[in-house]
């Protein structure tokens, strides 16, 4: 059987577990979040592979990029990306890469550019099944009424990244960070 590289990332935001396989990254994720055992089970169910530690240069990419963005000094990831999920997640995810550093979107906002106001939820559980956080931006999806809702890696690190990016709206400014 195959393998999926994998190598832990204590960002400053939490622990991330990052993965690449054939050359592309298909994690970068919490490490403790809830759905851990979930999303592992999609990933190496999706790509018939199981994890192995060990080095890979897609991850040390990954990694080198995730500093430049903690620093401020990167606001678009350049990475091969490969994307474990069902089409519709496929989707939800690309629209989401899509959200520029600095700038917020909600659920409904992000269900208006997929083309169906009434996937809300759909869209909102495909965001929280993504598996390559930071880089794919989940953390750009807030509540319709400016505030922060769940997160993978936490609200804590949502705020942070949120900040990191000087996240405004465009009537004002995120309401949980008064």
């Amino acid at each position: 059987m195959s393998h999926i590289s994998i190598q832990y990332y204590k960002s400053p935001c939490g622990e991330l577990i990052l993965g690449s396989y054939n050359n592309q990254l298909c994690l970068c994720d919490w490490r403790y979040r809830k759905m851990r055992q979930s999303i592992d089970n999609r990933i190496t169910k999706s790509l018939k592979a199981t994890y192995k530690e060990e080095p890979s240069s897609v991850i040390n990419e990954a990694i080198q990029q995730l500093e430049l963005y903690f620093k401020g000094e990167l606001k678009v990831f350049k990475l091969p990306l490969l994307l474990a999920g069902t089409e519709f997640q496929k989707k939800v995810w690309n629209t989401l890469a899509e959200i520029p550093w600095g700038t917020t979107n909600s659920y409904l906002e992000l269900s208006k550019l997929l083309g169906n106001n009434n996937a809300i939820r759909a869209v909102a559980s495909a965001n929280g099944a993504n598996a390559i956080s930071i880089i794919i931006p989940c953390h750009r999806i807030i509540g319709s009424d400016g505030k922060l809702v769940g997160y993978a890696g936490g609200l804590t690190a949502k705020k942070k990244l949120l900040e990191l990016e000087g996240c405004f709206r465009v009537n004002n400014q995120l309401s949980l960070f008064d």
